[in-house]
């Protein structure tokens, strides 16, 4: 089941797109692999256990889908919302790791590409942008400072939006067609793309920093960030006293 599943990508699939689908989960595992050989020098136990949780969670929570749209666009329950919050505790590097984990798990999940470059763009660009949120993470703030978990989120989605921007073009030159537009908006690649991308990235982006806010603002975050973060990582996290 598990196997017809990940290679049925698509009606218009190819040799070569089941080699990717194969492909993907080789990489996944490999990943893993990796990770577990070098863990004891550069992932302590808790910053592994924690990937494996936010991870799991993320893709627990991507099955919950407000709005589904035609061929794999939907607004999740904040499903990057924990991988996020890793890269921001533990930097960009990891957070690229864990981000390339997730997308390939979701590609493994419910596989659709027509071409390699889509793969690239849709599951593996578009899923390792959330290890920019690391580098807003290393951004001195105010305790329960939600300021930099804003910008790093904004910053995330509008690399994701650009990277399935860039994917949808090259679908739709494909001769794919998702849905119904007015003629104005299917007469050109790029405005077609675009239209698409706005009717579920947007606001994704959306409950995603609703749930990132919320627990930064209940402190969730700081906490976190002090019990996890490595000590030689600590000193660009430096909260703020708030003002009375």
């Amino acid at each position: 089941m598990f196997l017809y599943s990940l290679l049925e990508v698509s009606e218009q699939t190819t040799d070569v797109v089941k080699w990717i689908s194969v492909g993907g989960v080789v990489v996944l595992f490999g990943l893993i692999l990796l990770i577990g050989f070098f863990s004891k020098k550069t992932w302590d136990t808790k910053q592994l256990a924690f990937a494996g949780v936010c991870v799991a969670t993320s893709f627990i929570l991507a099955f919950v889908k407000i709005k589904p749209v035609a061929s794999g666009g939907s607004v999740t329950l904040a499903s990057f919302a924990p991988v996020m919050l890793y890269a921001f505790i533990y930097g960009p590097q990891s957070g690229f790791i864990v981000g390339l984990i997730h997308g390939l798990l979701n590609f493994i999940e419910s596989p659709y590409i027509l071409t390699p470059a889509t793969f690239l763009f849709d599951y593996l660009l578009a899923f390792m942008a959330i290890g920019v949120m690391g580098f807003f993470g290393k951004l001195a703030r105010k305790e329960r400072g939600i300021a930099p978990i804003v910008l790093g989120t904004i910053s995330v989605y509008a690399l994701r939006f650009l990277f399935h921007f860039f994917s949808g073009v090259i679908f739709f030159m494909e001769n794919a067609i998702w849905v119904e537009f007015p003629s104005w908006a299917v007469s050109n690649a790029f405005v077609y793309s675009f239209i698409y991308q706005c009717v579920y990235i947007p606001a994704d982006a959306v409950v995603t920093a609703i749930a990132l806010i919320i627990l930064g603002k209940a402190g969730v975050v700081d906490t976190l960030v002090k019990r996890l973060r490595p000590k030689s990582s600590k000193p660009s996290e430096t909260f703020a006293q708030e003002n009375d």
